[in-house]
């Protein structure tokens, strides 16, 4: 996630500063984000939520609440460690918070045609027929009509073909973030979304949405009342302490009908989630 990828790109930036450094002469220490700490909200019962980044690797101890990525970066793809962390976030035994103690998020995109797949009918898989609100999906077309069905048909993936077990019994996130492939248009972006909301629906599951405000206005903008996505929870990502993640559950949704419900900060290499309910 955003927290995940934020993480990256600073261990990468701090390590050729330190290797230019070092060629220099200049001995620097090894520099690590602060851990939550009893100054920055350590009293706080915090989620945490995990993806393919966590592989092999120590999971959080001590957490409130699980959120497993399902995706492996990607919308089109499986998180290859997914029943591991599945495992980790079942083993949660002390919940205070009013969160589900595991929820999943999938990632999202709007490819297009550049995409390994784009549908060419309202049907997905190809006996069953859905329901589009944006008209026929007809091939080679990348409006709303085949937008919503794309994000339908990630959303069947997501929940019956990567190893979900009852899927209905989740809370669904939908990561939204710049660093996926979208199109200029916002309403197609949007379609895409509404097509995953909507089918998550349909099997009785909820659903929220993870973004920051900036990537939401970026991909998606405003949503009218119409619109499946307008009173969706918002999960924020943005904060870099504890402190930060709580006052930023008085920040507004990125909906106008939802809610903030969760915010999320990172601490030494984990995203950290905070509930605001």
């Amino acid at each position: 996630m955003y927290g995940n990828a934020a993480t990256a790109s600073r261990a990468l930036a701090c390590a050729i500063l330190c290797l230019l450094m070092a060629l220099c002469g200049i001995i620097v220490a090894p520099v690590s984000v602060a851990a939550p700490s009893p100054g920055e909200g350590a009293e706080l019962a915090l989620g945490n939520d995990v993806s393919w980044p966590q592989c092999n690797k120590a999971l959080p101890a001590a957490s409130a609440f699980g959120i497993v990525g399902v995706n492996n970066g990607l919308a089109n793809t499986t998180n290859p460690c997914l029943a591991e962390l599945l495992r980790w976030a079942e083993a949660i035994t002390v919940n205070p918070t009013d969160q589900p103690s595991v929820a999943l998020y999938v990632n999202t995109a709007n490819p297009e045609l550049t995409g390994s797949w784009w549908p060419t009918s309202n049907s997905y898989p190809e006996s069953q027929a859905a329901s589009n609100p944006y008209g026929t999906c007809e091939d080679k077309d990348v409006g709303t009509a085949c937008a919503y069905m794309y994000g339908y048909a990630k959303a069947y993936d997501d929940a019956y073909i990567r190893g979900i077990s009852s899927p209905s019994d989740y809370l669904w996130w939908l990561d939204v973030e710049t660093g996926n492939s979208w199109s200029p248009d916002k309403n197609a972006n949007r379609a895409v979304l509404e097509g995953m909301t909507d089918f998550f629906h349909s099997i009785g599951a909820d659903v929220g949405i993870y973004s920051s405000a900036y990537q939401w206005g970026q991909i998606v903008g405003t949503v009218s009342t119409s619109s499946s996505l307008y009173a969706l929870p918002s999960w924020l990502a943005g904060a870099r302490t504890a402190f930060g993640a709580t006052a930023n559950c008085s920040n507004a949704p990125l909906t106008p009908g939802g809610t903030v419900i969760l915010t999320q900060f990172v601490s030494r290499g984990f995203d950290y989630d905070h509930s605001c309910i």
